[in-house]
């Protein structure tokens, strides 16, 4: 994948969308191109936030360890981001993060200074990343209800 396709692959992320295309291919630039078998893990519940990944191809499972072992709690796919709460809050990982399905996984891997530098400059990727935040919580929020009822019925 060249530049100018990681470019264009950031620009359909929204956290990315609003940047001009200077700072799109800068970061391109920066970020470095990495892939994961399936069941490969990009980075485990607990370690320290060290960057965060952008899904250029393929799926990943995020998972959180519980009492009955590892427990899938998300998908994420093409042009979505992980890793980022980690970096954001300076806060250990809090999920597993595993390669998923049947093909190669393919990320772009933003480093944490590079990733806050960006946040810094543009207030309004501060403001995707809270919406993106509060979508999870919401959606978070009502698996717990809806396991919470399936428990109590």
């Amino acid at each position: 994948m060249s530049i100018k396709e990681e470019t264009d692959a950031l620009k359909r992320i929204p956290l990315f969308s609003k940047l001009d295309p200077a700072k799109l291919k800068l970061l391109a630039f920066m970020s470095q191109r990495l892939s994961y078998e399936p069941g490969q893990a990009i980075f485990a519940q607990g370690d320290a936030g060290d960057a965060a990944y952008i899904v250029l191809d393929g799926e990943a499972a995020v998972l959180i360890d519980t009492n009955a072992g590892p427990t899938e709690i998300a998908r994420t796919g093409k042009h979505e981001i992980v890793g980022e709460i980690a970096i954001l809050c300076e806060v250990p990982r809090t999920a597993t993060v595993r390669a998923a399905g049947d093909n190669p996984l393919v990320c772009l891997k933003i480093e944490k200074d590079d990733f806050m530098a960006l946040v810094n400059e543009f207030p309004s990727m501060g403001l995707e990343i809270m919406r993106e935040l509060a979508r999870r919580i919401v959606k978070t929020n009502a698996q717990l209800r809806n396991a919470m009822a399936a428990k109590t019925a």
